[in-house]
């Protein structure tokens, strides 16, 4: 993800560097003269074939959208079978053009680095687009979270709402964004700017969302940093309790420690160094912000650099989670009582799809865990060539997503498996000693299921129950180390594509137009580790609970919501789907119009209601840890708690109205620019695009007109409209 976002920098800001009293010639000039391939430079690139794109002997279809050769689209693979006839005629063209272009003068009003030579206008390869996307959307959600929520809700019955909410919100949301970042070709505040003046909001709600994400979204990486430094000590020093010097100059172990467990006591207490509840943060935590400086360090040197000359960091980043998972897979279907906690998360308990919660956390892990809303995934697309296939990507990014949660699941629930049955069989061994010693009193209950049930979700299931699982392998210390290079991993790929958004806005925006991208770059993570001291101290990880149960949820929820009704009552549904015709040579089916239009809005404003609905009526609490009982108690958010989840809230999504109120005044709070260039033309062209004429089903649902036009309105039945066939014969 580093060269990701080095990448997207350089797109975002070819504005800035260019002079604003170019010429509409020399700026054709220029795109042209990135888009089209000379015949000489494709055959002697015929020898190395690259991954992305095809020859068909010395036939070489222009590229458009694309300066890059590495990356073609299949769509003009496929188009390049229907133009053998001819070959001759359009390969002499394309020379003669290009040589034309080649022989002009260089544009004068090119400022260094904006000359062709210095260009990156799309990703190096499809692959690598691939795995960025992949590498964004999959995350820690996905090993920690999924599995929890499966267990808790019905076990295999909850893939049934999962699936459901995964076809009808998560996979059309996904498919949006990436078509209208490709079609636009500009980041979320300029796509939603072109969209409508009006919209610029949805652009800046985006990115203040994503800043406060990536904000606390790093203190997960910084904990990582932590517990990976430590997994090189022998022994692990969560494997035993600490011992206590007492006044006698005796020793025992840490009693608060022998209450809870050597887990919960070193994270808790050594990393966190916890207070008793957020009113009272006692003494800041050095070792804290010390890996606070490292990791936000750690982002920018990524950020900054990046890697231009090839994608290492990229395929690193994105492949090596899923090489530990396979690992961890293998090791845990080995491992004593994993069959039992695979079969706990997976058997399906059918009375709990009438539990109308199941449906709300089904939808809501669907939504989060693809990274929508952010404004990354329109970015991303936004520099893919304008005839790619990005119906084929939403559906490949989306079930791999969602095969990677199920995939986790199977190997965190056999881990669990393991811890638990060890748990059993100590406690039986336990009561078997007790009874034959003729106790008959306080004979401990041991329930295999209990044990198994008795999972968490997030930094609970990472850092205390899995890692006392690990403490249980032969060479533990391997293991822990690839298990949190692991997260690590995760962490840094997701919050490469979080604060990129950020980035992307802030030149879109052209708020600091005479600064370098270093300089942003540099100013925005050194403001995030300043902020980010507030999560090194006692009650750190009560303000991080906090960030993360209000800043994220309802915003992009009501972002994407917006999203959705911009695109299909303001934009068009049929203009949209003209333009992924457009793009990709087939239309969208009536199912994807119809969740754009109707059932996607609906989820997302079904969920967003109930959030609120169970919000008001069984409150917001968090874990405290307790030092006195060596354990954690839920305890209601103070006043002044409440009072920052609502400004996280509404300091994200009242950009939305007040852009649209600001613009009504005539004042501009984003300036507007010029639509980037599009090569609609010959995407027609190639495709053999003709006039979509709306079919009675499509007249029904979306109020298609004859004329073009597109009705505001809910279905309406009248009197149907004459087709064009029908007024041509007339």
């Amino acid at each position: 993800m580093a060269n990701t976002a080095q990448l997207l920098r350089r797109q975002s800001s070819r504005d800035i560097v260019l002079k604003t009293q170019r010429s509409i010639d020399q700026h054709e000039l220029r795109e042209l003269r990135g888009r089209l391939v000379s015949e000489h430079s494709t055959s002697s690139s015929t020898g190395s074939h690259r991954p992305g794109s095809h020859h068909h002997g010395l036939h070489h279809t222009p590229m458009y959208g694309a300066t890059n050769q590495a990356f073609m689209s299949d769509a003009f693979d496929e188009s390049s079978e229907l133009e053998e006839t001819k070959e001759v005629d359009t390969t002499k063209a394309v020379a003669d053009l290009v040589a034309a272009i080649e022989s002009a003068p260089p544009a004068d009003d090119l400022v260094e680095g904006d000359k062709e030579g210095d260009e990156r206008e799309s990703w190096d390869s499809k692959i690598m687009f691939l795995l960025a996307t992949i590498g964004y959307a999959v995350g820690l959600g996905n090993v920690w979270r999924f599995p929890y929520l499966a267990q808790k809700n019905g076990g295999g019955a909850f893939l049934v709402p999962y699936f459901i909410m995964l076809c009808i919100q998560g996979i059309p949301i996904f498919y949006l964004e990436l078509a209208i970042g490709q079609r636009l070709r500009k980041g979320a505040i300029g796509v939603w700017s072109q969209v409508s003046p009006y919209l610029g909001g949805i652009g800046i709600s985006s990115a203040v969302v994503s800043y406060v994400v990536a904000l606390y979204y790093n203190t997960i990486i910084a904990w990582c940093l932590i517990y990976l430094l430590h997994s090189f000590e022998s022994p692990l020093p969560w494997a035993d309790c600490p011992t206590r010097l007492y006044a006698n100059y005796t020793y025992d172990h840490e009693p608060e420690c022998v209450m809870a467990s050597p887990t919960q006591f070193y994270w808790y207490r050594t990393t966190l160094q916890c207070s008793e509840n957020v009113d009272e943060p006692e003494n800041f935590n050095y070792h804290m912000a010390i890996a606070l400086i490292v990791s936000w360090f750690l982002v920018y040197i990524c950020m900054v650099q990046g890697i231009t000359s090839s994608g290492k960091i990229v395929y690193m980043t994105a492949i090596f989670p899923y090489v530990v998972l396979i690992i961890f897979f293998f090791r845990g279907i080995t491992l004593k009582g994993a069959a039992d906690g695979v079969a706990h998360l997976f058997t399906p308990r059918w009375e709990t799809l009438l539990d109308p919660v199941v449906w709300l956390e089904a939808g809501t892990q669907i939504f989060f865990s693809l990274g929508l809303a952010f404004g990354g995934l329109i970015a991303f697309s936004s520099y893919n060539p304008a005839n790619n296939n990005c119906y084929r990507d939403a559906i490949l990014v989306s079930f791999t997503n969602c095969g990677t949660s199920m995939f986790a699941g199977v190997v965190v629930f056999s881990v669990i498996g393991f811890k638990a049955t060890a748990t059993y069989e100590r406690c039986i061994a336990e009561r078997d000693h007790l009874i034959k010693q003729n106790a008959t009193t306080n004979l401990p209950l041991c329930d295999l299921e209990k044990e198994l049930a008795n999972s968490a979700s997030g930094t609970g299931l990472a850092f205390i129950i899995f890692t006392e699982a690990i403490n249980q392998f032969p060479g533990a210390q391997l293991w822990a180390v690839l298990f949190f290079l692991m997260l690590f991993t995760l962490g840094i790929d997701s919050q490469f594509g979080t604060l990129e958004g950020v980035v992307t806005s802030l030149v879109d925006m052209k708020l600091f137009p005479n600064l370098p991208k270093e300089w942003i770059v540099g100013g925005l993570c050194l403001t995030c580790c300043m902020i980010s001291m507030c999560f090194a101290n006692g009650a750190g990880s009560y303000i991080f609970q906090l960030m993360d149960s209000f800043a994220g949820n309802f915003p992009l929820l009501i972002i994407a919501l917006c999203e959705c009704i911009s695109i299909s009552y303001i934009y068009g549904i049929r203009r949209f789907s003209d333009d992924i015709e457009m793009m990709t040579g087939s239309r969208p089916g009536v199912y994807w119009m119809f969740c754009w239009k109707y059932l996607s809005p609906c989820a997302m404003f079904t969920i967003l209601t109930a959030s609120f609905y169970q919000l008001m009526t069984e409150g917001s609490s968090y874990p405290a840890w307790i030092a006195s009982k060596g354990m954690t108690e839920k305890m209601e958010w103070p006043h002044w708690c409440i009072v920052i989840a609502f400004i996280l809230i509404f300091s994200s999504i009242l950009w939305i109205p007040i852009v649209a109120i600001f613009r009504l005044f005539g004042i501009k709070i984003i300036e507007d620019s010029d639509a980037a260039w599009f090569p609609e033309a010959e995407l027609k062209e190639v495709h053999g695009i003709v006039p979509h004429e709306p079919t009675e089903l499509e007249r029904t649902l979306f109020c298609f007109n004859m004329d073009g036009t597109e009705g505001m309105c809910c279905p309406t039945y009248g009197l149907p409209e004459k087709s064009l066939q029908e007024e041509d014969d007339e």
